[in-house]
């Protein structure tokens, strides 16, 4: 069976948060919208979103370094949030493994958010119903559109291209070369709920920089290490280059 899911690059992730916005944008007006904001700019603003970015320090000064985590639902292969819901309104598709919500059914009981280990689910206060991550199903099922977009919106705005969508069942798939070949790990595995999204560590890595790359070759007082004559007075304006 297929299973779609995220794998996230935590060694180029920069903590843009380009992801949160354009899962914001194309979900509020979308098939799993609208996500609605509450005091949004006061100083306790709330609001529904599918998909965060955490940040966190880690190590001991002076050896630290700064994490970005995205966190979205995890379209487990055996989700909790599934079999606690009282209505049906949790399901899982069987055709490519994506977890929903149908809003239709859901009377907002947070049976399945208490369920989730991951905190993955929120409560939409205004239409009482609980609302999650949708891997942009209203996107990557359009056949209408070119296949290179059938992405969720959050891997086709990422700059660093740290969001890789694809089949983790289909070896093939650039989703699960990535986790085979560098090391792609599940989230909370002792849970035993067998989390479709999966991460790739943190590398150390680094960059050689030779001594005159530390130099300015644009300096507009220098041009081929020769001084240009600049007389007290003048500015870099006034200068006849």
């Amino acid at each position: 069976m297929t299973q779609l899911a995220l794998v996230i690059d935590l060694n180029v992730c920069v903590g843009c948060h380009a992801c949160v916005t354009s899962c914001k944008e194309w979900n509020s007006s979308g098939w799993a919208g609208p996500m609605p904001d509450e005091n949004p700019y006061g100083a306790d603003p709330s609001g529904v979103f599918f998909n965060r970015v955490q940040t966190y320090e880690v190590g001991c000064y002076p050896d630290t370094e700064t994490v970005h985590f995205p966190k979205s639902c995890l379209h487990c292969e055996d989700p909790p949030c599934v079999p606690v819901c009282p209505t049906g309104a949790s399901y899982k598709r069987e055709d490519n493994g994506i977890v929903l919500v149908d809003y239709d059914k859901c009377i907002g009981c947070k049976y399945c958010s208490w369920a989730c280990p991951y905190g993955a689910r929120e409560i939409d206060a205004q239409n009482k119903v609980m609302k999650k991550c949708t891997l942009c199903v209203d996107r990557v099922t359009d056949e209408s559109l070119p296949e290179s977009e059938r992405k969720p919106a959050c891997v086709l705005a990422c700059p660093t291209s740290a969001r890789i969508f694809g089949d983790i069942h289909d070896p093939q798939s650039e989703a699960s070369v990535a986790i085979r070949e560098q090391g792609g790990y599940q989230l909370q595995p002792e849970w035993g709920t067998q989390p479709a999204n999966h991460y790739l560590p943190r590398r150390r890595s680094q960059m050689q920089i030779h001594k005159d790359e530390l130099i300015r070759a644009d300096n507009p007082l220098r041009k081929e290490e020769v001084e240009m004559p600049i007389e007290q007075g003048d500015t870099l304006d006034d200068v006849a280059w």
